[in-house]
């Protein structure tokens, strides 16, 4: 097992890894597709993507598309960089920031759709502010995705489920909404890919049902 700063290490020479220092961590706003992926396709991009394992499934099963796994966590981010180095997969990459600063690294319309993947809940009132399904993070996400480009939720957690469907349905620049509290026995799991993660199937075999929803913005 090798230690954080080891993984630190290794991602910091890794092209597919964009982070401070690095010289297109600082440029490649409205440019992924120019400079990073070095072709034009439509961008996905999986916030709080953790070890990337749902943006590394995804780019293998949709090559055409390019995608880009965030997280702040560097040694999460060395083990999606690696499985993508593995796989020679050449349509992903992986960004480290905090998502809050995710306008600054994404143009406005620059990516078709988002994903969001079993992000903490945050289940404490003094840090709703922090769930990153809250106004002021959907606010972020309309500015970079196209109006129509899909974002998607997947989640176990009963009370986040209910949250963001509460703030989602308040909003008045949603479209195409469609949720459901349990995927594996819905019409919209084909939706997911069949793609699972490492929680998700801990969560699963503990008995918990995957919640989901999907919509697109307004202009």
């Amino acid at each position: 097992m090798k230690s954080k700063l080891e993984r630190f290490r290794i991602i910091a020479g890794r092209e597919n890894v964009l982070e401070p220092g690095k010289e297109l961590y600082h440029s490649i706003k409205g440019n992924w597709n120019q400079d990073y992926f070095k072709r034009p396709a439509p961008i996905t991009v999986e916030l709080a993507c953790g070890r990337g394992e749902y943006s590394v499934q995804l780019a293998e099963r949709f090559p055409e598309l390019n995608f880009i796994g965030v997280d702040i966590k560097g040694d999460r981010i060395w083990k999606g960089s690696t499985w993508a180095v593995e796989k020679e997969l050449t349509n992903i990459g992986f960004l480290r920031t905090n998502i809050l600063l995710i306008d600054n690294f994404f143009e406005e319309n620059e990516v078709d759709e988002i994903w969001l993947t079993f992000p903490d809940p945050r289940p404490r009132k003094r840090d709703i502010k922090r769930r990153l399904t809250s106004p002021r993070f959907l606010d972020l996400y309309k500015g970079i995705i196209k109006p129509g480009g899909y974002f998607r939720i997947k989640t176990d957690n009963t009370p986040l489920y209910e949250y963001s469907l509460g703030v989602i349905r308040e909003r008045s620049d949603v479209n195409h909404l469609v949720y459901t509290p349990n995927v594996y026995e819905s019409d919209l799991k084909e939706e997911c890919h069949a793609i699972n993660t490492r929680y998700e199937d801990m969560f699963s075999a503990q008995g918990e049902k995957i919640k989901y929803i999907r919509f697109s913005f307004t202009n």
